[in-house]
């Protein structure tokens, strides 16, 4: 079974960086879509950023022209550079890789 781990959350003030890594096992990584997701309190799970395997990568909305999704296959990482950090932007991070494995979140809380 696939072993996701993040790291890198933290609390920063509005305007603020961070920048989230996300580690998984398995040599398939490479060859696996990865995603960031977040989960606010009292809401839903939402997609946030994916990069494909050729490095195709999308955001959601909210988050364009700030956030950066990358990955270096070499070390089985995946980052989320988060840029200009707004209170809205407080939730748990998740890391999926490929279609099925979780990681168990990051807590990012962006305030004053």
């Amino acid at each position: 079974q696939v072993q996701v781990v993040e790291s890198g959350g933290g609390l920063v003030q509005p305007g603020g960086s961070l920048r989230l890594s996300c580690v998984a096992s398995g040599s398939s990584f490479r060859f696996n879509a990865m995603g960031w997701y977040r989960q606010a309190p009292g809401k839903q799970r939402e997609w946030v950023a994916v990069i494909s395997p050729s490095l195709t990568t999308t955001y959601t909305d909210t988050v364009k022209g700030r956030f950066t999704i990358s990955r270096d296959n070499a070390k089985n990482t995946m980052y989320l550079q988060m840029n200009n950090l707004r209170p809205e932007d407080t939730a748990v991070y998740y890391c999926k890789a490929g279609k099925t494995d979780w990681g168990q979140g990051t807590q990012v809380t962006v305030s004053a």
